[in-house]
């Protein structure tokens, strides 16, 4: 998956041009192995910055670990993740989860890609197969592929990854709407206007604590989100 709108020279990125970004909410489980492997990944040069609602200790670990933490009422995963990428003033901004799904070892990868000409780049969770997925989270994140890619008329093999790299000017050009569906808005509308964007495999671990996202609505509201941003961008 790669399209050539965005073809300038790209600079040479460090860690100490990169923030990675999450939205939180009662991850006290989890996030200080996250921020830890962070940390440990880049040597504690990455700007790390945690958008929360949670009523537990997240934002106090998260503190404990150098983290920027931004309090909100919780109002969805999409509106603190929003606020999330739009902070950081560095020029690479890494999503990710903050249940240490995610392999943090893979952050020079991504920065990697964006060095070599990416505007964005997405961490395919469904590439190795992912069993320590639930089945039917599994089986619904395939079809979102394949119905996003039908409707973009662009392959994607993962559209709600929350693993993802992008060059902050990319994210600051677009606007954002979506809120359950944020994940796969975030990798449609650049695909669609042409950006450099890629994907790379990348192993899925089982989380940690419970999920907060029910699979029957939440899914509904993503499907939904999926067919509103191809008609968006198609329309444009």
């Amino acid at each position: 998956m790669s399209q050539q709108r965005h073809r300038t020279a790209p600079a040479e990125y460090t860690f100490d041009d990169l923030a990675v970004v999450m939205g939180t909410y009662n991850e006290a489980d989890a996030i200080g192995t996250v921020l830890s492997d962070i940390e440990s990944v880049t040597d504690g040069k990455a700007d790390v910055v945690c958008v929360d609602g949670s009523s537990d200790r997240t934002p106090e670990i998260a503190r404990d670990h150098g983290a920027t933490v931004i309090e909100q009422e919780p109002q969805g995963y999409g509106v603190a993740v929003r606020e999330a990428v739009l902070t950081p003033d560095r020029p690479v901004v890494i999503t990710t989860d903050c249940d240490d799904t995610y392999p943090m070892e893979r952050l020079p990868d991504f920065l990697d890609e964006i060095n070599d000409g990416a505007d964005v780049v997405s961490g395919d969770r469904l590439y190795h197969g992912a069993e320590e997925m639930p089945a039917m989270n599994r089986l619904g994140n395939e079809l979102f592929a394949l119905a996003g890619s039908v409707l973009m008329g662009k392959r994607a093999h993962d559209m709600t990854t929350g693993m993802r790299a992008y060059r902050r000017e990319i994210v600051q050009k677009i606007r954002w709407t979506e809120n359950t569906g944020l994940s796969a808005e975030l990798l449609m509308r650049p695909l669609m206007r042409g950006y450099d964007v890629r994907e790379i495999p990348i192993e899925y671990d089982e989380r940690k604590g419970e999920t907060k996202l029910d699979p029957f609505s939440g899914g509904a509201e993503i499907a939904g989100s999926i067919v509103r941003v191809a008609v968006e961008e198609r329309l444009r």
